[in-house]
C-alpha cells in the first residue's frame, strides 16, 4: 500500500499522508527552471506525493517549513531536484509552482503534472460504504501521483519486504547516503541526496548491504533488478497486467512488490496490494468488522471499487479506522551489527 502503516503507533500513516505547512510568502528560488501547473480541481500536495517519502529521514524527500516539498529523482536525463510549493494552502484548490535544477531539470518539469495527479481521474471513483465516503469527503485533494520512475519505486519497495519499516528506511537513508550523490541545485537543503543509478545499486559489496541491514535474499533481488533496469523502466508505460508481468518475471518481486511500486510509477488506481500483513484485516475490519480477513476476503469486499481498489484501500488506511491490538509486536532485527 503506497505509504506504509505503522502498527506500533496504530495511525494511518501507510495512507501515504505528509503534513505540508501553508505556503510561506517569500523570494523565490534562483538560479532553477520554473513551471506552475494548474490542476482541474482541488489538489493536497502532502496526500499526493506523500507516498512517495521513505520515512522521515528519507534523503530523496523533504518538507521545508516554508511549504515547500523537495524531492529528488534520477531521471532519464540524469539527477534532478524538484522544489514544489502550492499557490494556496496544503490543501487548497490552487495550483503548484515547481523549481528545478540538474541535468534531468527539463524531464522533472515536463513529467510535472502527472507527479501531481494530472493522469488520474478522482470522478471515476464511487464510494460504496459510509466509512469509505466520509474520508473521500474529508480528502478532495486526493491525487494519485505517477512518478514514471520504477527503480525508483521498486528499490525502496524491496527493502520493505518483510520487515519492520523502520529497518527498511535505515537501510534506504543509508545506502541512498553513502551511494548516492548530493542533489544538484542552489540552496538545497542540506542532507538532500539522488539515489543511485542502476549500475551503482549493481556493485554494492555484500559487507555494506550487511551493515545497513539487508539480508541477502532482498539484496540479491535489487541487484537482479538493477541489472535490467532499463527493461523495467519500460514498465512505466504499460497497462497494469503486463507492467506487473514485466516485474514480476525478475526473481525476488511477487504481487506485493510489484503493486507498491506501480502504485508510484505508474499511478495505478487498481494496484491492491495482496501478500501484506496487516492490510487484508485492516479493510475487513473497516469494512465488514472481520479483523481475521485474509487476502480472498479483502479482495471481495473491494470488488464493488473495481479499477479504484488501490484508491479504496488508501482511504481506509486514511480513514485510521484499524483494528484493536492483539498480537504481540513485529520482532525487530538489525543483521548489520551481527
Amino acid at each position: 500500500m503506497a505509504g506504509r502503516f505503522d502498527p506500533l503507533t496504530r495511525t494511518a500513516s501507510r495512507g501515504g499522508r505528509v503534513d505540508v505547512p501553508a505556503p510561506a510568502r517569500g523570494p523565490g528560488q534562483s538560479g532553477g527552471k520554473e513551471r506552475v501547473w494548474v490542476p482541474d480541481g482541488p489538489l493536497d500536495l502532502g496526500l499526493t506525493l506523500g507516498p512517495l517519502r521513505r520515512g522521515p529521514g528519507d534523503p530523496t524527500f523533504r518538507v521545508a517549513p516554508d511549504g515547500a516539498v523537495w524531492k529528488t529523482a534520477r531521471t532519464p536525463a540524469g539527477p534532478a531536484t524538484l522544489r514544489i510549493t502550492g499557490t494556496g494552502s496544503g490543501t487548497g484548490t490552487g495550483g503548484a509552482t515547481a523549481t528545478a535544477w540538474g541535468p534531468g531539470a527539463d524531464w522533472a518539469l515536463d513529467t510535472l503534472p502527472a507527479l501531481l495527479g494530472a493522469a488520474d481521474d478522482p470522478s471515476a471513483f464511487v464510494a460504496r460504504h459510509r466509512l469509505v465516503h466520509a474520508s473521500h469527503r474529508r480528502r478532495p485533494g486526493l491525487r494519485l501521483t505517477r512518478t514514471g520512475l520504477v527503480l525508483e519505486s521498486l528499490i525502496p519497495t524491496v527493502l520493505e519486504q518483510k520487515v519492520t519499516s523502520d529497518e527498511a528506511y535505515r537501510a534506504w537513508r543509508r545506502l541512498v547516503r553513502q551511494y548516492g550523490e548530493p542533489a544538484p541545485g542552489a540552496a538545497v537543503p542540506e542532507g538532500l541526496y539522488v539515489m543511485p543509478s542502476a549500475r551503482t545499486w549493481a556493485l554494492i559489496p555484500s559487507w555494506d548491504w550487511h551493515k545497513a541491514g539487508v539480508d541477502a535474499k532482498r539484496s540479491a533481488t535489487i541487484v537482479r533488478a538493477a541489472r535490467v533496469a532499463a527493461r523495467l523502466e519500460e514498465a512505466a508505460a504499460m497497462d497494469l497486467p503486463a507492467a506487473a508481468h514485466r516485474l514480476e518475471a525478475v526473481p525476488g518481486i511477487g504481487p506485493w512488490t510489484s503493486a507498491e511500486t506501480l502504485q508510484r510509477s505508474n499511478g495505478a488506481a487498481d494496484a491492491v496490494t495482496t501478500g501484506d500483513l496487516h492490510l487484508p484485516g485492516i479493510v475487513g475490519y473497516a469494512l465488514a468488522g472481520d479483523r481475521d480477513a485474509d487476502d480472498a476476503a479483502m479482495l471481495e469486499l473491494l470488488a464493488p471499487y473495481a479499477g479504484q481498489r488501490h484508491r479504496a484501500a488508501r482511504l481506509i488506511l486514511l480513514a485510521g479506522h484499524t483494528p484493536p491490538r492483539r498480537a504481540p509486536r513485529m520482532y525487530r532485527s538489525d543483521i548489520g551489527t551481527i
